[in-house]
């Protein structure tokens, strides 16, 4: 099965981004798909394909990571490569420690993360009809100050369609 491991967003935060996302969609300067709301998350760590019996090690190492609740913030919009633009973003602040807490307790399991970034994939880009208009357009997006107590993280399952991926909860990991 396609396993990662993710943080929710508040209700808040999922209003603010659909704010942006329709905020793009009506500029015109690109063509690809939004991200939908139900989808909305920040990564933690992508596992991939894994049998059942690698998932169940997993949740009995992901038991052991132990952390105060904290709060999260929305950050700036971005995207990856300026020269190949597939995907627009908005950061994420305040996971690192969790992040860094999951991959100590799956070392030896699954490689470290070398470069994480925090970040919530709201769009995923075809075309542009124009990069400099995009850019220009990304740049001036004022995201209100959004700021949530993360209580959880998931173990979650990616089934991917020809639509869109589904996600579904394995289990869910309470913050101290």
């Amino acid at each position: 099965m396609r396993v990662f491991i993710s943080l929710k967003l508040s209700d808040g935060a999922i209003f603010e981004i659909k704010k942006i996302q329709k905020e793009l969609a009506s500029s015109g300067l690109f063509f690809g798909k939004l991200t939908e709301a139900e989808n909305l998350h920040l990564t933690l760590k992508f596992l991939g394909d894994i049998d059942e019996e690698k998932v169940q090690e997993v949740i009995k190492r992901l038991r052991s990571v132990k952390i105060s609740k904290f709060n999260l913030r929305l950050g700036s919009v971005g995207v990856f490569r300026e020269h190949v633009l597939r995907i627009i973003w908005v950061c994420l602040l305040g996971a690192e420690e969790l992040q860094r807490k999951i991959d100590m307790a799956l070392e030896g399991l699954f490689k470290k993360e070398e470069r994480f970034m925090s970040h919530l994939t709201i769009a995923r880009i075809k075309k542009v009809s124009d990069k400099k208009k995009l850019f220009n357009s990304l740049e001036k997006i004022k995201i209100k100050e959004v700021e949530f107590e993360a209580t959880t993280f998931d173990l979650m399952e990616s089934e991917l369609f020809q639509h869109g991926p589904r996600y579904r909860i394995i289990e869910e990991f309470s913050l101290a």
